[in-house]
């Protein structure tokens, strides 16, 4: 059976892309968790899109122990439900809830890319995209060959310059409307 899609994945960051970030904190229980504006509407629009929607996140809440994997799994538990709720889907979520930068599968490190590829063999990284709002994010996509979307502006162009960026957009909806 062929790519019936018109993409082969879509890797997404969480926090800043599907939900508010907590500059200086973590997302510890459901209440703390807010979709950003048009997050819902986006993920909506890109599911007919793409074979793989993937979530790949840095949790290092949990290796800190600032929350349990059991808040996490009842936090991503209601995010999935929400989002099927309007429309859209995860296919799976991949964590890196190490503490040490230089664990393979914490970003920027590319370990979630292979383990998505693992599991769902037909992933062809250069027809897919990894949409996040942080360097390490964009150092993920460049490292595992998958084209980088930077959603929002909190990297720095400086900080970019050494990297290879596919788009950058104000929010996940602007993307989701612009790959229609």
């Amino acid at each position: 059976m062929g790519n019936t899609k018109r993409y082969s994945a879509l890797f997404l960051d969480r926090d800043g892309v599907i939900n508010r970030h907590r500059p200086g904190d973590y997302v510890k229980t459901v209440e703390e968790f807010i979709f950003t504006e048009g997050a819902l509407k986006a993920l909506r629009l890109v599911a007919p899109l793409f074979d793989y929607i993937l979530i790949v996140t840095n949790q290092r809440g949990v290796g800190k122990g600032v929350m349990t994997p059991d808040a996490l799994q009842e936090i991503h538990s209601y995010m999935l439900e929400e989002i099927a709720r309007h429309g859209g889907r995860i296919d799976k979520i991949y964590i890196a809830t190490a503490v040490a930068s230089e664990d393979a599968d914490r970003k920027p490190n590319p370990g979630m890319a292979w383990q998505a590829k693992a599991d769902f063999p037909a992933i062809d990284f250069a027809n897919s995209f990894m949409a996040g709002d942080s360097l390490s994010d964009m150092q993920f996509a460049n490292r595992a060959g998958i084209p980088a979307v930077l959603i929002g502006h909190k990297v720095s162009e400086k900080e970019l310059s050494s990297l290879l960026l596919t788009a950058q957009y104000p929010d996940l909806f602007t993307f989701a409307e612009a790959i229609q």
